[in-house]
């Protein structure tokens, strides 16, 4: 993971579920940034490698497997902090999308959160922060996943080094957990936005997704794998196809299935099917 290509290569894309959150993958050598600033908020997981830059009057070195945090309008630099340079991967998320996180906490007069520090060696947020990074790159996630990774892992985030106060409690909304089950087993194949089904029971998006993980154990995305899966398991029983099962129930393509069947139940969706029809 830690093994860095011998030239430089640079992916720009956004996130459009996401509000259009600007994200980059890198692989830098010999690039040197001006200093410049960002109007948002700059959040870097380095993958391999090292990047010195000079931020607040001070030069930091951030190293693989550490998270550089820069807050909005801070002039900074960025250049390699050893001669092989640097890779790694970067969220830019403007001012209001925090403060959106905020409100769905419930926690608006908090005022804008800043970090404290820049770089911190953090491991299991900078794997999180790691994964949501690939998510949004993915087109396999779900919506659901997506939206869902990105709020739990900005919550991590900003509690650990923006000092944000601890939101409440979530509650049990049996109700709301309930009304949710219903509408990700009728819509596998296209499942609801954690937006969608927030609305539809009646809570913000944030406290949904924490009221959610509180009763059953699991984020949405997480329940609604299980339920394709066990569906999955039903149909192929039944004669169907793996390809006809992975349309069916939406999954990104037959590779996909396999992937996740394999993992749940440590065989093959094909082989699963001919063991059950005596093939």
């Amino acid at each position: 993971m830690n093994r860095l290509s011998t030239h430089e290569q640079v992916r720009f894309s956004t996130a459009g579920d996401i509000g259009d959150l600007e994200l980059l993958s890198a692989r830098f050598i010999e690039h040197r940034f001006a200093p410049h600033v960002h109007d948002g908020y700059v959040i870097a997981v380095l993958e391999a490698g090292a990047e010195r830059y000079r931020y607040r009057g001070e030069e930091h070195l951030a190293n693989a497997g550490s998270i550089a945090l820069i807050n909005p309008d801070e002039v900074h630099t960025g250049a390699k902090g050893c001669d092989q340079g640097w890779r790694y991967r970067v969220f830019y998320p403007h001012t209001r999308q925090i403060q959106v996180l905020l409100e769905e906490l419930e926690l608006p007069g908090t005022g804008l959160p800043m970090f404290r520090g820049s770089v911190h060696r953090d491991a299991d947020l900078v794997a999180s922060l790691g994964e949501l990074h690939r998510l949004l790159e993915n087109d396999q996630a779900t919506l659901l996943q997506r939206q869902t990774h990105w709020r739990e892992a900005m919550l991590q985030l900003l509690l650990r080094h923006a000092r944000l106060p601890q939101p409440s409690r979530a509650g049990c909304e049996p109700r709301a957990v309930a009304r949710a089950k219903e509408l990700l087993a009728s819509r596998l194949p296209e499942p609801p936005s954690l937006e969608e089904m927030a609305l539809a029971v009646n809570l913000s998006p944030f406290h949904f997704a924490r009221v959610f993980r509180r009763a059953t154990g699991l984020p949405p995305h997480a329940w609604l794998k299980l339920r394709r899966l066990e569906q999955a398991r039903a149909l192929l029983k039944s004669g169907c196809t793996p390809l006809a099962v992975a349309i069916q129930l939406g999954f990104a393509d037959q590779s996909h299935l396999n992937r996740q069947f394999k993992q749940a139940y440590g065989v093959a969706p094909g082989a699963y099917r001919r063991a059950c029809l005596g093939a």
